[in-house]
């Protein structure tokens, strides 16, 4: 006689499967009367409503209650320094022009110019009700520090751009990676059906590693970042090229019955999977994006507070991309980022290796009063508790001078600040030496903050995972702390 220890293992009867799995009859049901808001199997979309994102992905389901549900990342490309922005030091004033060899140990640099110490040539005073040190190159953000949570102790791996750019953006310092807009993508998806969950506002500029800073790496390409530009045409082919309606219906139509065809003598494949899903996205584009950017319905007094009334074509540009995050915002879109505007006079980003002044103040002019504005704006519509928006470049530079008037990299002391979803306004974090040169207290790596970014969306960055290569891989590797003196 053969025994079984369980009852699964030997034959079951009709009888006994209705039985048992009549109690999931109404699941199946919910299923198809809620489809639209659940995540698609083929391609990992996410869905509608974020208690059914944690029901349906149990494995990012969190212990906490999210913060924010989008995140704005204002991209400093070239590295911000941290000593002329929002780390005042006067001994740098006071020892002026001296050997810094003579002051502290002076690591290799990028270029291996290393000039006198060089005093900031702006001036700082404090702001809001918490007393937050800001210079004058950021009249506007300086109004809000209230709001901001400031970290003064970031550190990275890396003191060369294009690496550096894909640690700030993947969480390691190789191409390939998926960025972090991606990985939040992959988690969270859009709330938005007709719209990506991870755009990329192009201010003109691709950074040192190009487009790979914001791709998908390994996971789904349905989940990369979609390109945005400011203009008139924001995205190629956004208008039907076909002037008879139900056209374009029936050639995506054809196509995807092309592509099944194929997906069922390959199999499952990502590549035809994602494919498919661009083809539903654009064509849904084609609707949303117009009304999007069309900035009709904003008032005067909206416009002027982004800056696009400003003499500035460079403050116009970055305003209207500001603008625009906003508007994707209220929209649905979880994670939006921002790239820099080419702003000429010789000014490359914010890599300023010479003519700091010049370089500084043109960047600086170009994003100070849109970004004030966006925080603004954001605060009064009731968006800024649930936005989060994040402030940084991928490393900071020198105190000391490369050749006469200009600042080499420093991966070892940066500042960046957070605003909005889940921060603690009026905070600062961290502290460097007397010189801004090295973190001497709470150092924060770019780990910690994409840890502290995902724990403000709900999402614990050791459960965001994904199966490629024999291993499990996440946005922050093996590493990354929550920053949770910043927190609310």
């Amino acid at each position: 006689m053969t025994h079984h220890k369980h009852p699964f293992q030997r034959p079951v009867s009709r009888r006994e499967m209705l039985d048992i799995c009549k109690c999931g009859f109404g699941s199946v049901a919910m299923v198809s009367l809620f489809g639209s808001l659940l995540p698609s199997c083929s391609n990992a979309t996410r869905g509608k409503d974020d208690l059914i994102n944690h029901l349906t992905r149990g494995s990012i389901a969190p212990g906490f209650i999210p913060k924010a549900k989008n995140i704005i990342f204002l991209y400093m490309d070239g590295g911000v320094s941290q000593v002329d922005s929002f780390d005042p030091k006067p001994r740098l004033e006071k020892e002026n022009g001296s050997d810094p060899s003579s002051k502290f140990k002076v690591d290799a640099t990028q270029f291996n110019n290393v000039g006198k110490i060089l005093k900031s040539p702006w001036s700082f005073s404090k702001h809001g009700e918490c007393g937050m040190d800001v210079s004058e190159l950021f009249p506007h953000i300086a109004t809000c520090v209230d709001d901001m949570a400031l970290i003064r102790s970031m550190v990275s791996n890396f003191p060369e751009h294009t690496n550096a750019n894909y640690f700030l953006h993947t969480g390691s310092g190789l191409q390939g990676r998926p960025s972090m807009g991606a990985w939040v993508n992959y988690g969270l998806g859009s709330e938005n059906n007709n719209l990506p969950g991870y755009v990329l506002l192009d201010g003109g500029l691709i950074p040192p590693g190009g487009l790979d800073n914001f791709k998908n790496g390994f996971l789904p390409a349905a989940f990369q970042s979609s390109i945005l530009h400011t203009g008139a045409e924001p995205i190629a082919n956004i208008k039907p090229i076909d002037s008879i309606a139900g056209i374009q219906e029936e050639k995506l139509a054809f196509l995807k019955r092309r592509d099944k065809t194929l997906l069922s003598s390959l199999g499952a494949a990502d590549e035809v999977e994602s494919a498919i899903s661009n083809y539903e996205m654009a064509y849904k584009m084609q609707s949303s994006i117009p009304e999007l950017t069309d900035f009709k319905e904003e008032s005067e007094a909206i416009k002027k507070l982004y800056g696009l009334d400003s003499q500035d074509p460079h403050t116009r540009s970055y305003g209207a991309q500001c603008l625009m995050a906003r508007r994707l915002v209220e929209r649905g879109v979880r994670f939006i980022e921002l790239t820099c505007p080419s702003v000429g006079n010789g000014a490359d980003r914010w890599d300023q290796h010479a003519n700091l002044k010049l370089g500084h103040e043109s960047n600086a002019h170009a994003v100070d009063q849109p970004i004030a504005g966006l925080l603004k704006d954001l605060k009064l519509r009731g968006l800024l508790d649930e936005t989060l928006v994040v402030w940084t470049g991928e490393f900071g530079r020198t105190p000391f001078a490369q050749g006469d008037d200009g600042r080499d990299h420093n991966p070892s002391a940066f500042s960046m600040w957070m605003a909005g979803g889940g921060v603690k306004g009026g905070t600062i974090f961290g502290t460097t030496d007397d010189y801004g040169y090295r973190v001497v207290d709470n150092p924060v790596t770019i780990h910690d903050l994409h840890a502290t970014m995902l724990h403000l969306l709900g999402v614990d960055h050791k459960q965001l995972t994904f199966r490629f290569g024999g291993r499990d891989f996440r946005l922050t590797d093996v590493h990354g702390n929550v920053v949770k003196d910043i927190l609310a």
